[in-house]
């Protein structure tokens, strides 16, 4: 089956509602290439690996989490921006790339499949007040020491997480979720009282912050906890609209 491009951009759209959320960067159709789409790579981050990939495979378009034009970086084309961009128009690849509308999708966005992946159950948002709230709480299927919830998240992801843990609490129930970037949520759910924090990255503060607040912190790669979103997201594409979906994981160890 194939798709016009423009129908695509408006089906996702629709789908993880970007217009209702402010973000860093534009959230749709990037690059126009070919009108008509049958096969899609998906992969996390528009970088020349994926691009080049997608070549090979001979994608009419790419689907991502990290895509380009974010705001505060220079405008001009040129270097490695200008090298990606010709890639894509040489060979008429379109290029969609959604941020935060994939985060915060409760079914198909990267904290609701992380959770679902570390048998977490999600209740709410952090931030009671905002519908589109970036990060997540919920619950252990089955309260763990903080050693067995590392151990359950480096068995799902396939890497080791960074664990602060020694002043936590001895059982974990209730856990809040930020993939990617998220530590500087981890001071909101200190103030919620949540025994552990899961993010992408950690800051120098971070791990301060969970020490002095008695609770657990683990952070399991940027890169890694965003796997999940744009797969589901695929998947959804595959199932909905009967397109060629290929999911293409170039690794990155940050």
């Amino acid at each position: 089956m194939m798709l016009s491009n423009s129908k695509l951009e408006n089906l996702l759209n629709q789908l993880l509602e970007s217009h209702a959320i402010k973000d860093y960067c534009p959230n749709g159709l990037q690059v126009e290439g070919r009108a008509r789409i049958r096969r899609v790579v998906t992969g996390v981050t528009a970088c020349q690996a994926l691009i080049d990939k997608a070549v090979e495979l001979e994608a009419d378009a790419i689907l991502v989490h990290h895509g380009y034009f974010w705001s505060g970086e220079p405008l001009v084309l040129k270097g490695m921006k200008q090298r990606r961009i010709k890639t894509l128009l040489t060979h008429d690849i379109n290029l969609y790339a959604y941020h935060l509308p994939l985060d915060v999708h409760p079914e198909l966005g990267n904290n609701a499949q992380l959770a679902k992946l570390l048998g977490i159950t999600l209740r709410r948002g952090l931030e009671p007040w905002n519908s589109k709230s970036v990060a997540m709480v919920g619950k252990l299927d089955t309260p763990m020491s903080g050693a067995a919830l590392a151990e359950r998240i480096a068995q799902a992801l396939g890497r080791t997480p960074l664990h602060c843990g020694e002043y936590g609490p001895e059982e974990i129930r209730s856990v809040a979720i930020c993939t990617g970037g998220g530590q500087s949520y981890i001071a909101q759910a200190a103030e919620q009282g949540i025994d552990a924090f899961i993010s992408g990255e950690a800051s120098e503060q971070t791990i301060h912050t969970a020490r002095e607040v008695g609770m657990h912190f683990f952070a399991a790669g940027h890169h890694a906890t965003e796997r999940y979103g744009v797969q589901a997201l695929g998947e959804w594409l595959r199932q909905t609209h009967g397109l060629d979906v290929i999911f293409v994981d170039i690794d990155n160890p940050v």
